[in-house]
């Protein structure tokens, strides 16, 4: 389909239309489709948004300033979590690293356990250190997704501020808990991370133990 047909189809009244073009977005030359992916961010329907702004997390690298101006713009404003979302793992996958203003917000305003995690996830990838005390409250939350991922993200900070907070979970009765915790203490070279790894190294759950030993990591 040429550029001019998909922008067609995303007029259409038919959101499943508009949805289409969407796919074929995929198959366009990055300007040709980031052009027509920003056009589609502005859509009625919340399902064809979300579907284009979780393209712009790809996208985005075409004009890098207008795609955090549509992220954050959709972050802060949509009127569907899942879009917001979407905007937190784009401004993530595109290495937005001036942007925790904007997702401390968000995550303070939204009481969507979705939001929330997408957020968290978004700031251990961005290494942000001043996410610090937002992950260290996130690691107490009632959602154990949650949770997890405030774990990962501690570790990918590798603020050393993080250990005291991470070793009570060493017996923590969720075993993906622990798979992450362990994953994340070989961020850390404190005396305190190193003992808490030897002994997940003898958790009952083998995926733990092995995290624990460094299976897999690179050397």
């Amino acid at each position: 389909m040429t550029p001019a047909e998909i922008s067609a189809l995303l007029d259409s009244e038919d959101y499943g239309d508009r949805l289409k073009a969407l796919n074929a977005i995929r198959n366009l030359p990055l300007a040709d489709a980031f052009e027509l992916i920003c056009k589609a961010i502005a859509d009625s329907n919340p399902r064809v948004r979300y579907a284009a702004v979780s393209q712009l997390s790809n996208l985005g690298r075409h004009d890098r300033d207008q795609a955090r101006t549509i992220l954050l713009d959709r972050l802060e404003n949509d009127s569907e979590t899942d879009v917001q979302a979407a905007a937190a793992d784009a401004l993530g996958a595109l290495r937005f690293t001036d942007v925790y203003p904007a997702l401390e917000a968000t995550y303070q305003q939204s009481s969507d356990w979705v939001l929330q995690f997408s957020i968290v996830a978004t700031l251990g990838e961005l290494g942000d250190r001043r996410a610090f005390d937002l992950l260290a409250a996130a690691i107490e939350s009632p959602v154990e997704l949650i949770r997890t991922a405030a774990v990962a993200a501690l570790g990918e900070l590798g603020d050393e501020r993080a250990v005291p907070l991470l070793l009570p979970l060493v017996s923590d009765d969720d075993w993906q808990i622990r798979h992450r915790l362990a994953q994340a203490l070989h961020r850390f070279t404190h005396p305190d991370a190193q003992a808490a790894l030897a002994q997940l190294s003898q958790d009952k759950a083998a995926a733990v133990a092995a995290a624990a030993r460094g299976d897999g990591l690179e050397a």
